[in-house]
């Protein structure tokens, strides 16, 4: 999906650290024991699988988000059918060829962990709508949760929905201006911007925001963009054609709406950027009010905004 080889590793090793602590987590379902006023009789909890569970994934962490939930449904006694991004789909396959041959030489049936790919309007649809799935978990965007969520209530099933954001982060007169730069160049660069969880607006206070303007535009400046694969590189390419295009539209409207772009944001080209999926990340500054500020650009696009007053950056 384009990222670091840092990064790549690091989820990968999400995975094996869920596996651990569902291994825990296997001998803690407890259930409460009470006195009953029937002699001769007690009341107990006991837990119970809630049969086949869907699980849809988004590209940008197309191991983890799987892991967090199968991992976890599989302790429970739930089997699990997994929806990968049409997007991530080969990596979905990659995981799958690992885990199936645990489960045979263990001596546990097919069907416990299920692979399915396709699109989101087809087979998405269908494990949304099927009543014999009593719980969607659905990682995606705001769009997409509604969607899911109505779906899924309307047939009383249950859904756990991780959506976007548009995260920001508030600089105080008093930060420490070389952790500030850092905590943000990786909140913001990270995964190319392709997280729920990315950095997208820099609230700086009015007295410091130029030095932080001017830091981060440095930092931005040295960042080596190449193969994500590559000792030393520190973003890949975006996911596809799609996701550089939504990028150009969002600078185009910032500038539109008043905004200025500092740096940054223009699609590279020549030898390995000749694929059209890799771009500069952008700074741009802009008022909390523009409508393009409101919504969250999967792209490393990130606003620069001033504040006078603590309750203002609120």
């Amino acid at each position: 999906v384009g990222k670091t080889r840092a990064e790549a590793e690091g989820e990968v090793q999400e995975m094996i650290d869920m596996a651990d602590f569902a291994v825990g987590l296997s001998r803690m379902l407890y259930g409460a024991t009470m006195p009953s006023e029937r002699p001769g009789h007690r009341i107990y909890e006991q837990w119970h699988p809630l049969g086949p569970i869907g699980v849809i994934t988004a590209f940008n962490f197309p191991v983890a988000v799987w892991a967090w939930n199968a991992i976890i449904a599989l302790v429970a006694g739930d089997t699990v059918i997994w929806k990968p991004s049409s997007k991530a789909a080969l990596t979905a396959v990659a995981v799958m060829k690992l885990i199936w041959p645990v489960l045979k030489d263990n001596d546990l049936p097919d069907g416990i962990l299920n692979l399915v790919v396709g699109s989101g309007s087809w087979i998405g649809a269908a494990l949304v709508q099927d009543r014999r799935i009593p719980l969607i978990s659905a990682t995606g965007s705001v769009r997409m949760g509604r969607q899911v969520g109505a779906t899924v209530a309307s047939r009383l099933g249950r859904a756990l929905l991780e959506l976007g954001g548009n995260n920001a982060v508030i600089v105080a007169p008093s930060a420490d201006l070389d952790l500030a730069v850092r905590a943000i160049l990786f909140g913001a660069v990270g995964t190319a911007g392709q997280r729920c969880t990315s950095i997208r607006r820099v609230i700086a206070h009015a007295d410091g925001f130029a030095r932080l303007g001017a830091a981060l535009g440095e930092s931005y400046g040295r960042l080596r963009i190449g193969h994500p694969l590559e000792e030393g590189v520190h973003m890949g390419p975006l996911i596809d054609a799609a996701a550089v295009a939504d990028m150009q539209i969002a600078i185009q409207q910032v500038e539109e709406q008043g905004g200025r772009i500092r740096c940054g944001g223009q699609v590279l080209s020549g030898g390995l950027f000749d694929t059209g999926t890799y771009v500069a990340p952008c700074i741009a500054e802009a008022d909390p009010g523009l409508p393009v500020v409101r919504e969250e650009t999967f792209a490393p696009l990130l606003y620069l905004i001033r504040y006078r007053t603590f309750e203002e950056a609120l």
